[in-house]
């Protein structure tokens, strides 16, 4: 990674590990927004998305020590963010779709007509997806995990995440259709 990318904010980052508060407030108001737009399409409620988004800050200036520049800041905030808000749905027990293992069959691509897409039809056919399905979705599609880190992030097998991938990607389509 290009280390002009690692290194954005860094003046920022370092004055709030010393404590300084104006700079932590300035990383908070950079960040804010982005974090909860991650948060809210997982968790659904923006009262539970906001709290979420206080305890991930709040959490990441106690431990801000704890990050050496291996990733952007905004990959790292995002990191805490993602694990809260699933630890909040494991916590409310919104249960993952859950599959056996021999259920899935990897089948070839299918073919999907290139018609250009509302957006907005297509967050409402995310939005009608069971929870779990959702959860799949923006994180892989939207926040740009791969398979083995939302095996991590979900408590789930890599196949199960595939698989479950591939059935919220058929159920997208058929309701967007």
């Amino acid at each position: 990674m290009n280390n002009s990318i690692l290194f954005t904010h860094k003046e920022l980052i370092e004055k709030s590990k010393l404590g300084d508060r104006k700079m932590q407030y300035k990383l908070y108001s950079l960040y804010v927004d982005a974090m909860f737009n991650v948060s809210i399409r997982i968790v659904k409620i923006k009262e539970d998305a906001e709290d979420i988004i206080q305890d991930s800050f709040t959490d990441a200036f106690r431990h801000l020590e704890t990050f050496k520049y291996q990733s952007t800041f905004g990959s790292w905030l995002k990191r805490i963010v993602v694990n809260k808000s699933i630890n909040y749905l494991k916590v409310k027990r919104i249960p993952l779709t859950a599959i056996e293992e021999h259920d899935y069959w990897i089948s070839e691509p299918e073919e999907i007509e290139d018609n250009p897409l509302d957006i907005s039809k297509i967050k409402d056919a995310i939005n009608k997806l069971p929870h779990g399905y959702q959860t799949i979705i923006n994180l892989y599609l939207i926040e740009g995990y791969d398979h083995n880190e939302i095996g991590d992030i979900l408590e789930i097998s890599v196949s199960t995440s595939k698989s479950q991938y591939h059935r919220a990607k058929k159920k997208l389509v058929e309701l967007i259709s």
